[in-house]
């Protein structure tokens, strides 16, 4: 396609600034008068690619032991991303949230991607993690998700059965290592500017008429915001 601007975006489905990101570039891309000119590549970014699930353990416990405070912080911490997350149309139900490596997840994206269905399972497993409390490692929950999408039940076994695509996983995170991506969501604009966060839609349409304007694109980065605020890093949720 001519004059396509591209938006590459780093995530991590268990980020919920992820999910509000994607809500913020969504209504930035209905202001935008070229929208039907821009495609988004969703990539990888594992939080805690080590991380093992503790059987029943709430995020509220969870986050006390991580940030080593009380309980009571944890859920003030969390009631304030719900609140956040109601600004954009989302209804986060941590109480129901299952704690999981999302491994498996970005092995599925990968798949998704190749048949342009990622944009849709992005959505899905957000949705999932966030609001319907299940398990986005569990194996039968995949599936049901990437069928949900239009993938074929013999292709997501074959990704679910094997390592497929974790090759490609490791790419997208050392790609973000390279580039200085400390935390998610991360969004760059035809390699060209680069925002961090879930900044206001304003934010996001500015870039993009900006970028669409300018036309001619080069490699080297340039932030559009350094605040490290609504945005998850390895050491957590900002």
């Amino acid at each position: 396609m001519e004059n396509q601007l591209k938006i590459q975006i780093w995530s991590d489905v268990m980020c919920p600034f992820c999910y509000i990101g994607k809500r913020k570039i969504e209504e930035a891309l209905n202001q935008f008068e070229n929208k039907n000119s821009v495609a988004i590549e969703w990539k990888s970014f594992q939080l805690d690619p080590s991380f093992v699930a503790t059987p029943n353990e709430s995020i509220v416990d969870h986050l006390a032991e991580k940030y080593r405070k009380n309980s009571d912080w944890a859920q003030t911490m969390i009631d304030n991303m719900t609140e956040n997350a109601k600004k954009s149309g989302l209804d986060f139900r941590f109480e129901k949230a299952i704690l999981a490596n999302s491994l498996n997840a970005h092995r599925l994206l990968h798949l998704a991607k190749k048949h342009n269905l990622s944009n849709e399972l992005e959505e899905l497993l957000f949705k999932a993690y966030l609001t319907d409390g299940k398990d986005v490692n569990d194996l039968k929950t995949l599936e049901s998700l990437g069928l949900e999408v239009g993938l074929e039940k013999e292709a997501i076994e074959n990704v679910l059965n094997t390592d497929l695509y974790a090759n490609e996983v490791r790419q997208d995170q050392e790609e973000a290592q390279s580039i200085g991506v400390t935390g998610v969501p991360f969004f760059v604009f035809d390699n060209k500017y680069a925002i961090s966060g879930a900044q206001a839609t304003e934010v996001f349409l500015k870039t993009l008429e900006k970028s669409w304007e300018e036309g001619n694109f080069d490699t080297k980065l340039k932030l559009q915001n350094t605040t490290d605020e609504n945005s998850c890093g390895i050491d957590g949720c900002e």
